[in-house]
């Protein structure tokens, strides 16, 4: 097939240190990774479609920063070898950084999230090293093993585990195969060398952020008189007079959550405004978002697909809202099992037909049965989920898409970032296998004590 045709089913993104330091070993991983995903995706593919790396594929004359972009819009997927030398590589930052942006692009536009970014952990990183954009994406799972999860894959083939090797190939080349299935839309054209990478970060502002975000509240409940036109048959908590006097988690009825709501956010630092759903949803959302602003729906789920909210809370499904979360508590008195129950959730999937799909999403913005208990943790990662994303929506992309992936010079915004709650038990370090042990990624979204790098600005990947 012609070069400039190819859509290879990985992009290969290393640190090229890594690559010097231990060549034999990260050939090894490259070759072996494409001979498995060959085995499964069949032996009619050709070989230069099922990876792309720049020192196989780069030739004499090409213009080397161009093609990387090409290859990173067209690629299906990207292994993105994790290691000290990648976060501190100002080329691995930008290769990461596109892909990623190119991903959630495609989210956006289709509603479609696509799990195509492959991290592979080579070698463990300090958790003050790692981007906070970084740790939102899992980087091992239980089939891959320990000894991959402690120590990397470097460790395994140094060591000769070959067992253990094999295992993390075979799981990461059907990751590929399957996120390359799910076609991900193709990025245009685009300079790769203006790409504003996430890492290394850069130095830290002179002056802190003073102004607050704003956080929109969105309501949906039921009210006392209702409740009490139906027989009192409600179970979805206590009611009053208006919306946000409902109270769905017992005891105690009060406060009301959207005052519980309220008291999480502000006390963050950070302003709420709170208002009952109606028609015409969408467009506050929207305007919301062009003013910086993040919203959150409070939907009380025996009255989501009542008259009164059905209309608005479609529109909403209907329409591609980022930068706006929902949460549907589950109240203490609720049904747990029997017809009841069923019916309670159907009527929530019927109102919400595309975002129950998302209720499990790592995104964090569309949780139901939500508990009493988890409720304000949930809400914290929600809001600040929803402001990463708003700050990402400015600084990547813009309005006329010129800005796409760092181009351009549109400024940081306030306020748009808020604790992601109280740090858990402190525990006391990991025993150390010897000496030079770094410690693991880690998946928290609280990175308080991290410390940013200063990377090599000469490092050309």
């Amino acid at each position: 097939m012609e070069q400039d045709q190819q859509r290879p089913y990985f992009f290969f993104s290393y640190a090229r240190r890594d690559f010097e330091a231990e060549d034999a070993f990260v050939n090894q991983f490259y070759n072996d990774l494409r001979d498995e995903l060959g085995r499964l995706v069949g032996t009619g593919v050709p070989v230069e479609e099922l990876a792309y790396r720049d020192t196989e594929q780069l030739r004499l004359g090409d213009e080397w920063a161009e093609k990387l972009a090409t290859m990173l819009g067209r690629s299906r997927t990207m292994i993105a070898l994790y290691s000290p030398a990648y976060f501190t590589s100002l080329y691995c930052g930008k290769e990461w950084t596109a892909f990623r942006g190119r991903c959630r692009r495609h989210h956006e536009d289709t509603g479609e999230l696509i799990p195509a970014l492959v991290p592979v952990l080579w070698e463990p990183v300090a958790p003050g090293e790692l981007a906070d954009e970084v740790t939102k994406i899992q980087w091992a799972q239980p089939d891959m093993g320990e000894a991959y999860a402690r120590y990397g894959l470097r460790a395994l083939l140094r060591t000769a585990q070959s067992e253990a090797y094999e295992q993390v190939v075979r799981v990461v080349a059907e990751r590929v195969r399957d996120a390359a299935a799910r076609r991900l839309g193709e990025l245009p054209e685009f300079d790769l060398g203006a790409v504003r990478g996430y890492f290394p970060p850069p130095p830290a502002p002179e002056t802190a952020f003073s102004s607050p975000g704003m956080v929109r509240l969105f309501i949906a409940a039921g009210r006392a008189s209702e409740a009490a036109a139906e027989g009192g048959s409600y179970a979805g908590g206590w009611y009053g007079a208006r919306p946000w006097h409902w109270a769905p988690y017992h005891p105690p009825t009060h406060p009301p959550l959207a005052a519980r709501a309220q008291q999480v956010i502000t006390a963050a630092g950070h302003i709420t405004t709170l208002e009952e759903v109606e028609n015409g949803l969408g467009g506050k959302l929207d305007q919301a978002r062009e003013d910086s602003q993040v919203s959150i729906l409070l939907v009380d789920p025996w009255v989501a697909g009542g008259e009164r909210y059905r209309a608005a809370l479609r529109e909403y499904d209907d329409q591609n809202h980022p930068v706006t979360g929902v949460m549907v508590p589950t109240g203490s008195t609720d049904p747990v099992d029997g017809p009841e129950r069923d019916a309670l959730w159907a009527g929530v999937r019927d109102v919400f037909r595309r975002n129950w799909l998302r209720r499990s999403d790592l995104e964090h913005l569309f949780r139901v049965k939500v508990s009493r208990e988890s409720f304000e943790n949930d809400l914290t990662i929600m809001v600040t989920v929803a402001q990463n994303k708003l700050m990402d929506d400015n600084l990547d992309w813009g309005d006329d898409g010129g800005d796409a992936f760092g181009f351009g010079g549109v400024p940081a915004m306030p306020g748009l970032a808020i604790p992601a709650g109280p740090p858990g038990p402190r525990q006391g370090p990991p025993p150390r296998p010897g000496p030079g042990r770094r410690d693991l990624p880690h998946q928290s979204r609280g990175k308080d004590d991290a410390v940013p790098l200063r990377g090599d600005e000469q490092d050309d990947h």
